[in-house]
């Protein structure tokens, strides 16, 4: 199989109708930085946040999709209102998406200790595709020649604004929240080819996505973190992650997860200190891909700290 036949194969499996949609990449770990997938978030951890994921899906396949992401966010106002900031790359074949996205979140305080927070995001994502890196087919079926000496195929790119909404309810024991991260429906490839050829372009379709999470504690010292994530997308089929995370004594996490047609996710948490946290998740894949790849897997690094001046007299949640 060429690299230019793989190409083409991961377009295909990320995008819905004949390489005319794209689904944003979503990581096993994002109920730990749920700022990726709503603005309403920003703040919701109250103290400041930072943290990082890196993805490497379907391991010893050439070509396939990483993500690396990171964020930050704060409440700020007496934890009336949250600032967030969110930074992304995707790999892809020889696609490359660079984002950055700034959200802000309002927060109306309820009974209970309980607050709806409505949040907005806006940003750009670039694109870049270098189809000089493929291997150009032929009609006797070789191996082909570089696309370099093509002069068709092209280093492309194009950037792209967006802005999103989303809302936020949360207590001391669940939460839920719905959103529409990017709302505009771009070009997101275009003019592959020069000349009279050209191809078909890649657009990014609106995705939507519903979420909710509860905690359950057994004993003082045991508690079962249980969350859900639903995506929907215009033209193209129903995805959800089912997971389950028992922590120990507030330090240790351990959990699994399901998510439709790909298959399990086992996931593991510590808080190292009051500061740091690191996670790391093992996808294992279930659907034809899993016969050449051995899963996938991400890893997580998260930095917290209290700013007297901002966060003074506020409780922190340990996760949401």
């Amino acid at each position: 199989m060429n690299k230019f036949f793989k190409v083409v194969v991961f377009v295909f499996l990320t995008c819905t109708g004949a390489q005319s949609q794209q689904l944003r990449p979503v990581q096993s770990l994002y109920m730990f930085d749920l700022l990726l997938i709503n603005p309403a978030y920003a703040g919701s951890q109250v103290q400041l946040s930072a943290t990082s994921i890196y993805r490497n899906q379907w391991v010893n396949l050439e070509g396939a999709p990483q993500t690396f992401t990171a964020s930050m966010q704060s409440s700020l106002l007496n934890n009336r209102m949250g600032l967030g900031l969110v930074l992304g790359k995707d790999v892809l074949g020889v696609h490359e998406n660079y984002n950055i996205f700034a959200s802000y979140a309002y927060k109306i305080p309820m009974y209970g200790g309980a607050s709806l927070s409505m949040g907005l995001q806006a940003g750009f994502d670039l694109i870049q595709s270098d189809f000089t890196r493929t291997t150009v087919p032929t009609a006797s079926g070789a191996s082909g020649a570089p696309g370099s000496s093509d002069p068709y195929y092209l280093a492309t790119s194009a950037a792209n604004p967006n802005f999103g909404m989303g809302l936020f309810y949360t207590n001391r024991v669940f939460y839920a929240g719905i959103s529409v991260p990017y709302i505009l429906e771009n070009d997101i490839i275009q003019d592959v080819e020069s000349g009279q050829l050209t191809t078909e372009s890649v657009k990014n379709t609106r995705n939507y996505y519903v979420h909710g999470g509860t905690t359950f504690q057994t004993d003082p010292n045991f508690k079962i973190l249980a969350s859900t994530l639903v995506r929907f997308q215009d033209g193209a089929p129903l995805s959800f992650d089912v997971n389950a995370l028992g922590v120990i004594k507030e330090t240790v996490g351990l959990g699994m997860g399901y998510r439709l047609v790909e298959g399990l996710i086992f996931m593991f948490e510590l808080k190292v200190n009051e500061n740091f946290h690191v996670g790391y998740a093992y996808d294992k894949t279930v659907s034809t891909i899993g016969r050449v790849s051995s899963g996938s897997h991400e890893i997580m690094l998260n930095y917290r700290i209290k700013i007297q001046r901002w966060h003074q007299g506020l409780e922190c949640p340990s996760y949401f």
